[in-house]
């Protein structure tokens, strides 16, 4: 049962808007241990950049947190349209202008492109993963914020 019907049965409207929290503890200059929910895990530089190498960077995160939305929000649209899309597979390449993180110079867009291959092991044709893709472009927030920010985005749906 899709969350609309079970809404709509229930009587219950989900709230529009919602505070997001989270909270760091940063013991040094590049490691923050980071607090969502009762779940924490850390970002950090590699050591080469002077940090421990404990957790992904700041722009690995942003990187990982466009595919992860990509996944929840694709089962979500293929749900909704009725498509098999099974599991998927997402590998990223980003083009990140480094000019900004290292105070060499303002940059406006830094992460100036971004292609995301997105493989299906469902039965989803090539036609069903067109709309899924179609759909997930309208409503993922990350998809949304990297777009409106500049960042040239190219995302392609494929069968595995």
């Amino acid at each position: 049962m899709s969350a609309a019907s079970y809404e709509d049965r229930i009587g219950l409207r989900m709230k529009t808007s919602v505070e997001l929290r989270a909270k760091a503890d940063c013991p040094s200059h590049s490691r923050a241990y980071v607090g969502v929910r009762d779940l924490v895990f850390v970002i950090d530089e590699p050591v080469e950049r002077g940090g421990a190498n404990m957790g992904p960077t700041p722009t690995d995160m942003a990187l990982a947190a466009l595919i992860g939305c990509m996944n929840v929000i694709g089962h979500k649209c293929a749900d909704r349209l009725g498509v098999d899309i099974g599991h998927l597979a997402i590998d990223a390449s980003c083009a990140f202008d480094r000019r900004g993180v290292t105070l060499d110079e303002e940059v406006e867009v830094p992460f100036q492109s971004i292609i995301l291959v997105v493989k299906s092991s469902g039965g989803a044709s090539a036609e069903d993963l067109r709309r899924v893709g179609a759909e997930v472009e309208k409503y993922c927030p990350l998809s949304k914020l990297f777009g409106n920010a500049g960042t040239n985005l190219e995302v392609s749906w494929r069968n595995d």
